[in-house]
């Protein structure tokens, strides 16, 4: 299965009365290990967590910590939030590809320091 596929599959276990926001995630860890998340909303709002940062944290949890490439499926086609963007920063190389896919199929791929070129990562608190 495609990462393509496992995002798409990913979002349709999405939680997301409030928004109706259906998004799903599949990420590749450097080692080879594939990982899925949706989105899951609260009623409080911040409660809220992406499908990027689900797939993410089982990763981790896991003990994978390096994103080798990361799939972002929704309607249309929307890129990681910025907070995502951010926690992508903290197991990812500037190189780490990010692909977006909506319902149509059309893709874009860009390398993570094009989304967040600046951004801030562990090496500044050396």
């Amino acid at each position: 299965m495609s990462l393509r596929d496992k995002a798409l599959d990913a979002s349709t276990r999405a939680y997301s009365p409030y928004s109706t926001a259906k998004v799903g995630a599949a990420i590749e860890t450097t080692d080879g290990k594939v990982y899925q998340g949706c989105n899951i909303e609260n009623a409080s709002y911040g409660g809220t967590v992406c499908a990027e940062r689900v797939a993410i944290w089982k990763a981790v949890s896991d003990g994978h910590m390096k994103l080798k490439r990361i799939y972002v499926y929704t309607k249309d086609g929307w890129p990681p939030c910025g907070l995502c963007l951010q926690v992508i920063s903290e197991f990812a190389d500037p190189s780490l590809e990010i692909t977006l896919g909506n319902e149509t199929g059309v893709e874009t791929t860009k390398k993570f320091k094009e989304f967040l070129p600046h951004a801030f990562t562990p090496e500044h608190l050396d």
